[in-house]
């Protein structure tokens, strides 16, 4: 029974991973948007549009844009979490871990990248508002260029590596912070996700360059976050990606 149980919120857990993608794709046909994020003729009419019109425009409103980021957390954050949650079962059989707080673990954790969709959704509306994104999201060139080179400097400071070393290494963290039940659990993944917040808020951020809703971002950034979490390989994965996230600020000051 204990591995049917396994087996079950696994395949859940995937499956609403798949169902997040799945979503993703659909809003963006609907948004006549291809895979890359480029506009149709409907999608660049859009565009164009005034969100001071007096008129019904999803992408102008905090309900249908909340929403839309928190799928894309699901889709996004969701496979970033597997190095989590193998590492919490792991304590299952060494410690006093509980199925109850791995789900505990999963909860807190997407209860804080949701909180962070609420977030970032606020401020694309005031983007958005202030002439600095369209309604598809992108932004104009001079902010483009000043938060490629600020996502990529960020890859280098302290507070960078103070996070990811938390994300790259939950057991560390789970030592440290060890609760048991799925109180427990959730109150770990509400600091697991707090940190992760911290470590890959950045990638969330350049959505807003190439804009919000265009399939090939979402997709590097989450090979990206992904990368950084492996325990081989992570460390070496940021301080490259900031290098060319800032050049590819600079190269775009200069077309």
């Amino acid at each position: 029974m204990p591995q049917i149980i396994r087996a079950s919120l696994w395949l859940s857990f995937f499956g609403i991973i798949l169902l997040s993608w799945a979503m993703l794709y659909m809003m963006a046909i609907d948004m006549d948007l291809d895979l890359i994020g480029r506009p149709g003729p409907m999608a660049q009419a859009m565009s164009d549009m005034d969100p001071r019109m007096p008129m019904s425009m999803p992408m102008a409103e905090f309900g249908p844009l909340f929403a839309m980021w928190a799928v894309m957390m699901a889709a996004m954050m969701l496979p970033t979490m597997v190095p989590t949650l193998t590492t919490y079962e792991q304590l299952m059989i060494s410690a006093d871990g509980t199925r109850a707080g791995w789900l505990g673990v999963l909860l807190g954790y997407f209860v804080v990248w949701v909180a962070f969709a609420a977030v970032i959704a606020g401020v694309q509306l005031a983007l958005l508002f202030g002439g600095v994104i369209n309604m598809l999201g992108i932004g104009v060139k001079w902010f483009s260029v000043v938060l490629l080179i600020a996502v990529g400097a960020f890859q280098f400071t302290k507070a960078k590596e103070t996070c990811h070393g938390v994300c790259h290494a939950p057991m560390t963290y789970f030592l440290g912070q060890w609760r048991t039940g799925f109180g427990g659990g959730l109150r770990m993944g509400l600091g697991l996700g707090a940190f992760c917040v911290g470590c890959c808020w950045g990638y969330m951020a350049l959505g807003f360059v190439g804009g919000t809703m265009s399939l090939l971002w979402m997709g590097l950034a989450t090979l990206l976050m992904i990368l950084e979490k492996l325990p081989d390989i992570g460390h070496y994965v940021i301080r490259p990606t900031g290098a060319v996230l800032i050049a590819a600020g600079v190269a775009l000051a200069i077309i």
